[in-house]
């Protein structure tokens, strides 16, 4: 970690910047951003699941360098290259109105990203991150990866090393989307679902119908998806990792307590009985003391 610190980054070359969304027509713009990292103290040294700190030039309002921000990687840790040379991440553009002046705000760093050019440098910072990352041994354990928006973006890194490195264990991606044109890598993660029989792909849209199913969101899938997902949420060796919008959590948790037999769940959550009485008025402030989540429960949420 922190090979790299923002008082002394690296410096990256873009090699690759493209469109990640299903669709032209998506509701945000989200990029996919490949980065030369050869020669520099990043170069084989960035896990999948870790994040990369980013230093846009310029000044912020105060007149002070702008402050460093984290994007997590979208590549194996391995690289896009499989030398570890090139590394990835998934960039949406930060476009919004201030609430009290109705001006007009744009996020600095994530659209300076998304406007650089191949051949390009930027500043770079990092590795950061050590418990949001693969298990040493992949086999002895089976995987659950629930994300939303750019969450997808360390998942992306990490379903790709299990399946290449060979892993036989079961592997499970629940995507959840507002739009089918807001999906991410989704022909990719098509793909490589025909091509590995232990690799399964569940998609839900929360703003329109999604196939036979009405609007989805990420965690009603362990609902409607029970009968398939149970056998895997129900194995002593499965691990849990989430990656999205803060409080897509508490509804994931409180759909497991719902669909998960006792023994099962005290392997994700520790409740007392009591409080699992009361699934439907749990709080997100209750996460980590009355719902507490077990050393197999991975998170990495933002506002």
């Amino acid at each position: 970690m922190h090979l790299c610190r923002p008082t002394d980054p690296c410096e990256g070359v873009i090699v690759r910047n493209e469109l990640c969304t299903a669709g032209k027509k998506a509701a945000g713009v989200v990029r996919h951003l490949e980065i030369d990292i050869s020669g520099t103290p990043l170069e084989g040294r960035c896990l999948a699941g870790q994040s990369i700190g980013v230093l846009a030039p310029g000044l912020d309002a105060h007149g002070k360098p702008h402050k460093v921000r984290l994007y997590s990687l979208a590549s194996p840790s391995l690289g896009e290259d499989g030398a570890g040379k090139v590394i990835s991440t998934t960039v949406k553009r930060s476009i919004d109105e201030h609430w009290e002046t109705h001006e007009l705000f744009i996020g600095v760093c994530s659209n300076y990203l998304c406007n650089r050019k191949v051949g390009d440098k930027v500043r770079l910072s990092g590795p950061n991150g050590k418990r949001f990352v693969l298990p040493a041994r992949f086999d002895e354990h089976e995987y659950l990866f629930v994300a939303t928006g750019t969450g997808i973006a360390p998942f992306r890194g990490m379903v790709t090393e299990l399946l290449k490195s060979g892993c036989q264990s079961r592997i499970t991606l629940l995507m959840g989307t507002p739009y089918s044109t807001d999906l991410l890598y989704h022909e990719q993660f098509l793909k490589l679902q025909k091509e590995h029989a232990n690799f399964r792909y569940i998609t839900s849209v929360s703003r329109e119908r999604n196939g036979e199913h009405d609007r989805l969101y990420v965690q009603d899938r362990l609902r409607t998806d029970r009968e398939a997902l149970l056998p895997l949420l129900c194995s002593p060796r499965t691990l849990i990792y989430i990656c999205g919008l803060a409080g897509m959590e508490l509804g994931i948790f409180q759909e497991l307590a719902r669909q998960l037999p006792p023994e099962a769940l005290s392997g994700y959550l520790g409740v007392s009985p009591e409080v699992l009485a009361g699934v439907s008025t749990w709080q997100r402030s209750m996460i980590n003391k009355e719902v507490r989540p077990t050393r197999r429960v991975f998170m990495e949420v933002y506002a």
